[in-house]
């Protein structure tokens, strides 16, 4: 029988916490973090209120997500045997697809909820980031031409991870926009589409048997692992005065982590091992965003 991380077939509660997969969701939880950070430092308050929203509405948007593309792959018979990720419930026939898609509806609603009440806050720009995310969380895995099927995945998360995640949790709690807010969009954006990267990287041949065209498809092994170092290194320029926020200085304590991931990256043969490299990318992340969350606020 098919076993989950738990050691036994998951049920209830936590079928949907594998379901949600919760190593990714520290990529909705960094840029509210680092937004947030940068607001205080900028004003010398934010409302908790705001930012408790802005981090739920970001968490619903994520798990949704991720479950649509758990039903999704499963029906696009993108979860090939071959694919050396984590267990999906859905492939794995512990829920049907139509149970995970409404999971992934009743996320999406939630968000919706939440940014109801954000609106008020944030006027027309909030509405239409809510709704292109709405969508693109959609989007990302289902319709004719799934976002995840093509060479624009990381293009997307950049986009929503990274640039509207922090600007748009910035001009929530500040009511405007500055160049190191967008700076720090672009490097934590930067490091979740090194997320996806590794993702896709480790799955090259079972998704290109799937008929996927992802960036690591398109660009091959070797100026994948140039792609990936972009998007590891390039954070430390976009944050480090004078283009990034005052304090941004501190993330310079993650070189070692960095180096690591990319000796790993470049050295370890595709495969399972690829399962740890994402895992400790999405830690990157976080760090990166606590780091620099504390440097400004110093």
């Amino acid at each position: 029988m098919p076993v989950s991380p738990f050691g036994v077939q998951p049920r209830g509660l936590r079928l949907w916490w594998q379901a949600i997969r919760p190593r990714t969701l520290t990529i909705a939880v960094a840029p509210v973090l680092a937004g947030a950070a940068l607001a205080y430092a900028d004003r010398g308050a934010i409302d908790p209120l705001i930012a408790l929203a802005v981090l739920l509405g970001a968490l619903s948007i994520q798990a949704g997500t991720n479950l649509y593309n758990d039903a999704g792959d499963y029906l696009k018979g993108g979860d090939q045997p071959l694919r050396q990720g984590p267990a999906r419930v859905t492939a794995m026939g512990w829920a049907s697809p139509s149970q995970v898609k409404r999971a992934a509806f009743l996320c999406f609603l939630l968000a919706a909820l939440t940014g109801m009440f954000l609106i008020f806050a944030g006027g027309w720009p909030i509405l239409a980031l809510g709704f292109a995310s709405l969508l693109a969380g959609w989007a990302y895995s289902s319709g004719p031409r799934p976002i995840a099927y093509t060479p624009l995945g990381e293009l997307f998360v950049i986009g929503f991870f990274g640039l509207g995640a922090v600007g748009g949790s910035y001009y929530l709690l500040a009511q405007s926009l500055t160049r190191p807010v967008l700076m720090a969009g672009l490097a934590l954006g930067f490091i979740a589409a090194g997320v996806l990267m590794a993702n896709n990287y480790r799955d090259l041949e079972p998704d290109r048997l799937a008929g996927r065209r992802t960036l690591a498809i398109l660009a091959g092994p070797e100026l994948s692992k140039i792609l990936y170092a972009l998007f590891i290194v390039l954070p430390f320029v976009l944050v480090i005065p004078p283009m990034g926020p005052p304090g941004g200085w501190l993330v310079l304590l993650l070189s070692p982590m960095a180096y690591k991931l990319l000796r790993d990256f470049l050295m370890l043969a595709r495969g399972p091992a690829f399962n740890r490299i994402l895992a400790a990318t999405a830690a990157y992340q976080m760090g990166f965003a606590c780091l620099l969350a504390l440097g400004v606020l110093l």
